[in-house]
């Protein structure tokens, strides 16, 4: 397999860690993604990731917490997520560092963009936690925002489905999958790619997304590749 793009970043959602429970971490399903992962890396591909904390956590659905509090502590469900993904790929003998936006240096290191892309040109898989760091800002936002920061060449969206659709394709079997969009159409149509903050991101600095499903892992390397396996989001 010959790779398409030099340096990626990965995007997580907290549910693809939880496999069939869920919920928490389910610990073969973490592996299987970290031999996907391992798989491009050895390819030679520079990999960063963003994680998500829904299998913890969910904000929005706090009740009456405190919007920032509640943000904090999805802020550290994410943590959780980097550390197994961590393991996971040392298990592997793939270099890897935990970075988080929000200082706990006992657990990880401080997010630092010189040391982070360091990190990748040196080979090693940088896992970045805590989303932004700041409340209010989605962990989608988190990624476009690594994304432009390492100067990724592409946001990898591995998902529950397997693309965009014109609507929620497990409650219309009618949905019409998308091959292809631009950040217009999704700001325009409201697609579930990812929030507005993060699409005006990604469109700004001129940065693709590839949406595709994370239920078969090797469909990471699969999309690394630029196999027709989800839907290519670009300006």
């Amino acid at each position: 397999m010959q790779p398409k793009y030099k340096r990626i970043l990965l995007k997580l959602s907290g549910e693809s860690l939880a496999g069939g429970d869920k919920h928490g971490i389910n610990n073969e399903t973490v592996l299987s993604i970290g031999r996907a992962i391992k798989a491009c890396a050895d390819m030679g591909v520079e990999i960063g990731i963003v994680v998500g904390g829904g299998n913890f956590w969910r904000g929005r659905s706090s009740g009456s917490m405190d919007r920032t509090r509640a943000d904090h502590v999805g802020m550290l469900a994410t943590v959780m997520n980097a550390l197994c993904v961590a393991d996971a790929l040392e298990q592997m003998e793939v270099p890897v560092r935990v970075q988080t936006a929000i200082s706990m240096q006992q657990v990880a290191e401080p997010y630092i963009r010189n040391r982070a892309v360091r990190h990748l040109e040196k080979g090693r898989v940088v896992v970045f936690g805590c989303g932004t760091g700041n409340p209010f800002f989605s962990t989608d936002t988190a990624a476009a925002l690594r994304a432009a920061e390492i100067d990724a060449d592409i946001i990898l969206k591995a998902t529950m489905v397997d693309g965009v659709y014109d609507s929620d394709p497990h409650k219309n079997p009618s949905a019409k999958k998308y091959t292809e969009l631009t950040f217009s159409d999704v700001l325009n149509q409201s697609l579930q790619v990812m929030d507005s903050t993060a699409a005006s991101l990604c469109r700004d600095n001129k940065l693709p997304i590839y949406v595709f499903s994370i239920e078969d892992p090797d469909n990471i390397p699969r999309a690394v590749c630029g196999e027709p396996i989800g839907t290519i989001v670009r300006s």
